[in-house]
This record gives structure tokens, C-alpha cells and sequence, in this order.
């Protein structure tokens, strides 16, 4: 019985000894937890895109290397910085704009206005894959045989021609080294009198004129100065233009893989 009470004043005095550690213990808790919630709050948040840490992918730099090599083999030919000498017989003046696909020759003959729209060769170089090479050969040959022509190199053409403020007549033409060809013909009316159900009468196709309205049409052309010895140079020159082109699209390219 003794030792019962000395047990049960034993554990009576450790029982608030107890406590005040629970509590203390409680309360170290909290307040580590307290000091967790804003650590881990922040490594919750999202954290701010930064281009500086933004690893380029290494495909721009291959891609970079290639055009810049690309670059170096167009600044090595000529073609992309030849001046070309205008022909002092050329009758248009020439407007070259970089970065445009085409040019515009404009000029006056009697009292009309003529402008012409001039775009990128249609080159034919002859160069031909291998394993293609006897079968185009053989077509080559019965093409030949039935009297077809080779494909030569042309130059696509829109020639306009204008009177005052009346209508015009607008031409697309192909251009090859020895003949100009008169695809297309048609009236073109100012485009403010022009209702908004308007559809023009484009007339026939050319080739189905008769034989002597094409000549002289052809003649009309060549009398404005759209005959072989014009379009011979405006080839060349376009052939150049071609090549100063793709060196400016190059840099813009390049320029654009760098950002």
C-alpha cells in the first residue's frame, strides 16, 4: 500500500513536468511549421521565364552554320554584285526595288503610257539527275522526232498599255531567246468605273485570232519596244537580280536564327 502511494505522488508530480514538455513541444512544432509555409509557398510559385537561362536549341546553331556557309558560297560568285550595262539603244527605264520578285520598265511612245512588269527567268540549264538521264533522253528523242522543239529558258512579261484616263490593254507574254510569245490579251477598264458586279469580257484565247490580227499585234508590241533584243538583256539582268536576291534572303534568314 505504501509503495502504491509513493507510486501514484510519484507520477502526480511528473505529470505536469510532462505536460510543459508536450506543450513545449507543441509549440516547437508550430513554429517550425510556421517557418516551412513560406518556403514552401515560394517553391509552389511558378518561377519567372528568363531568356538568359534559355539554352538555344543546338539545331539553330547547325542550321546557323549552314546558311552562314551558304552565305559565303553566294558572296563568292559574281553574278550577285555585276552591274549590268543598260544598252544605250534600251528604250525603258528601269525601277529595281530590293526584295521584290520582279522589276517595272516604264516609258512613253506617243502619248502613251507603257509599263511593263518583268519577273524571274523560267531557267531550263539542261542539268539533269543521273538515274533520269536515259529515259529523258529517249523522250528528248521522240519529241525531236516528231518535230517538238527542246525547252529553252523564257522570261514571263506583262506589258500594259495606256491612254489618258480611257481603258488599257494589259499582254502577258513569254519571252525566249530568239521569240516573244503573246500568251494573253485583254481590255482593262479604270478600275473606278467599275461597278461591283462587274466581270469582264477577257476575248479569246490569243492563239484562236486570226493569223493576221497575231502578226500585227506582234507588231504593235515591237513598235513599243518589246522585241528580242529587249527582252535578251532584261534575261541576263533578271538572272543577276535572281542571284542578289537570294543572298539578301539569305541575311534576312541568317539575321532571324541569330535572335
Amino acid at each position: 500500500m505504501a509503495l502504491f502511494a509513493a507510486a501514484r505522488r510519484a507520477a502526480s508530480s511528473s505529470l505536469p513536468l510532462l505536460r510543459a514538455s508536450a506543450s513545449a513541444s507543441r509549440g516547437a512544432a508550430s513554429r517550425g511549421a510556421a517557418l516551412l509555409r513560406p518556403l514552401a509557398a515560394a517553391a509552389a510559385r511558378p518561377m519567372p521565364f528568363s531568356s538568359a537561362t534559355a539554352l538555344k536549341p543546338s539545331s539553330d546553331d547547325e542550321l546557323l552554320r549552314i546558311v552562314k556557309a551558304e552565305i559565303k558560297f553566294a558572296e563568292d560568285c559574281d553574278d550577285h554584285d555585276r552591274v549590268e550595262e543598260v544598252p544605250d539603244s534600251f528604250p525603258f527605264k528601269i525601277s529595281d526595288k530590293k526584295g521584290l520578285n520582279d522589276i517595272t520598265l516604264t516609258r512613253t511612245y506617243q502619248g502613251e503610257k507603257i509599263e511593263v512588269l518583268v519577273f524571274m527567268p523560267n531557267l531550263v540549264t539542261g542539268d539533269e539527275p543521273e538515274h533520269d538521264q536515259d529515259e529523258d533522253d529517249k523522250e528528248k528523242d521522240d519529241d525531236q522526232d516528231d518535230g517538238e522543239k527542246p525547252p529553252k529558258s523564257s522570261l514571263p512579261l506583262t506589258v500594259t498599255i495606256t491612254k489618258s484616263e480611257g481603258p488599257s490593254l494589259e499582254f502577258t507574254c513569254t519571252a525566249y531567246p530568239d521569240e516573244i510569245l503573246i500568251d494573253t490579251l485583254s481590255v482593262k477598264q479604270p478600275s473606278e468605273k467599275l461597278g461591283e458586279d462587274y466581270i469582264a469580257y477577257e476575248g479569246p484565247d490569243f492563239n484562236d485570232l486570226d493569223e493576221n490580227l497575231q502578226r500585227a499585234f506582234h507588231k504593235y508590241l515591237e513598235l513599243r519596244g518589246i522585241t528580242p533584243m529587249t527582252t535578251n538583256f532584261l534575261h541576263e539582268y533578271m538572272i543577276n537580280k535572281d542571284s542578289r536576291e537570294y543572298l539578301f534572303w539569305l541575311n534576312k534568314l541568317k539575321d532571324f536564327v541569330k535572335q
